[in-house]
């Protein structure tokens, strides 16, 4: 085998590895009912879940702090559709493939929009919401603009966005992909992935662990129960400490 020959299989082995890891969309079964999985999710906040996720060593899964909530949310939970876009000057073609992007949103998903860091278009607005929420879409988190923030607000729909402006998405941006891996900063993003969203902001929980997440964060919920009550109860930091309280 020649040199050229060997440089070329390791640099294609190499490849088809990270290929494999970032593209990989889990289709994981729950234990329990999909339903029953969001449900207790909602009955939880995201940093009990953000430290179980510590836990299982994974330190970037909350979206960045400028997506910030349209309202001040209690917990809301769906699986990631994932979308995105980019700036662009082409129109053709775009409300096709807006329209099968539409399409193909389903019950219980929470859309993750990546705008490839637009700053000029919206890409969610009243019209968008209407359609989502008729779909039984969750909730859904722009890195980017959205409009029609009245509508939204009437529609009682959960909106997690970037910034705010009336600039229409035609013309100015073009949808590229949708349901495959996206990376908002140092997080990754696959279809499929529990996405919790409170006044806190956006989390991402990797589907292959979400149920062993789910349980861990539910016994921090009760653990914390008991932490509260010897804090009301007047005990001092030190009693509180050495029982396995925390702060």
């Amino acid at each position: 085998m020649s040199s050229n020959q060997l440089r070329k299989e390791v640099g294609m082995m190499n490849l088809e590895k990270v290929i494999e890891e970032r593209e990989y969309i889990s289709s994981k079964v729950f234990p329990i009912a999909d339903l029953e999985l969001l449900t207790r999710f909602e009955e939880l906040y995201t940093g009990a879940v953000n430290d179980v996720l510590r836990e299982f060593c994974l330190l970037n899964q909350a979206l960045p702090n400028r997506i910030l909530p349209l309202r001040e949310y209690h917990t809301v939970a769906g699986f990631a559709f994932t979308v995105k876009s980019a700036p662009s000057a082409i129109i053709s073609g775009e409300m096709e493939f807006r329209t099968q992007m539409l399409d193909a949103m389903h019950e219980n998903s929470f859309v993750i929009w990546d705008t490839s860091k637009d700053e000029k278009g919206t890409l969610w607005g009243g019209v968008m919401t209407a359609t989502a929420k008729g779909k039984g879409v969750k909730a859904a988190c722009i890195d980017g603009g959205i409009r029609d923030t009245h509508q939204i607000l009437d529609a009682n729909f959960p909106v997690f966005y970037k910034h705010r402006i009336s600039n229409g998405s035609l013309g100015r941006c073009l949808i590229t992909h949708f349901q495959t891996a996206l990376q908002i900063d140092d997080v990754i993003i696959k279809p499929g992935d529990v996405v919790l969203g409170d006044i806190d902001g956006v989390l991402i929980v990797p589907r292959d662990i979400a149920y062993e997440v789910l349980i861990r964060a539910e016994e921090i919920k009760e653990n914390e129960k008991v932490i509260f009550g010897w804090v009301n109860a007047g005990e001092t930091i030190q009693s509180i400490t050495e029982k396995g309280g925390y702060f």
